[in-house]
């Protein structure tokens, strides 16, 4: 072999073989389905959320497969648990170059009067805070290491644009992210770090089995509303998840083609 080939196939020390990647909310529905997209895709992943048993056994399916997955349990509203999941993969990978911020809940659907003050600081909490703490820690993290730089993207929502009726603290976070969005890309870009925000409607997982059933609707009405494979929304972060960094999608939207958002109604 030539100096030349050789130099071709030596991976850089500071360079791992996989890209990393961290999931939140990865125990189910769209995270689960993202987070498999991108393990079948070549990147290491690791999978977060409250509930330790789905996070270990969608690793140790992965890792039947010969993927590289780490489960880390992890409350995202919980600074001092963030803290300590940025430590495990420093530790383990020693850089972080995508963080998916899907994590996210929801509030009974109640006129805002009827809305507890807890009930609205647990969305706000874990839509917001969540998401703010693991953008914190991925953009030191990215800013520091070698090479640096790395890609966030948020799971915001239909909901960023326009509101379902009693949604109000879901949707003031997912407005919120639109503007969190905007601000980590406007900062990142001197170091490299790219974010954008997935905005998702119906996507077919067990939050949104309720559309199937009939959902208020903005004149009052129940109606069942279209969904659209999960898988779909898969494909699109992976879209996102493998540009080069000179590249970004800002927003993307992907929902199903017949759900009631774009005109009156």
């Amino acid at each position: 072999m030539s100096e030349t080939q050789e130099r071709a196939v030596t991976p850089d020390a500071n360079t791992p073989a996989r890209k990393i990647a961290l999931v939140t909310g990865a125990g189910s529905g769209i995270g689960r389905a993202c987070a498999r997209r991108l393990l079948a895709n070549g990147f290491a992943v690791v999978l977060t959320g409250r509930r330790a048993e789905p996070l270990e056994a969608l690793a140790q399916e992965a890792r039947t497969r010969g993927e590289e997955a780490l489960a880390v349990p992890c409350d995202v509203t919980d600074a001092a648990a963030v803290e300590g999941l940025f430590e495990t993969i420093r530790a383990r990978y020693g850089r972080l170059d995508l963080l998916f911020n899907n994590a996210g809940r929801n509030a009974p659907g109640v006129d805002i009067d009827e809305l507890s003050v807890d009930d609205w600081r647990a969305v706000v909490d874990t839509n917001l805070t969540g998401v703010f703490l693991c953008t914190r820690a991925a953009f030191g993290l990215m800013k520091r290491q070698t090479p640096r730089g790395g890609r966030i993207i948020n799971n915001g929502s239909i909901s960023a644009h326009a509101p379902r009726p009693s949604s109000i603290a879901y949707t003031a976070t997912k407005h919120a992210i639109t503007g969190l969005t905007k601000s980590v890309s406007l900062d990142g870009r001197r170091y490299d770090i790219a974010c954008g925000q997935i905005d998702i409607g119906n996507a077919a997982t067990e939050m949104a089995e309720r559309m199937a059933r009939g959902v208020p609707q903005a004149n009052g009405e129940i109606a069942i509303e279209p969904l659209m494979d999960v898988e779909l929304v898969a494909d699109a972060l992976l879209h996102m998840a493998q540009l080069p960094l000179e590249a970004n999608v800002p927003f993307m939207t992907i929902m199903a083609t017949k759900m009631p958002f774009v005109g009156r109604g």
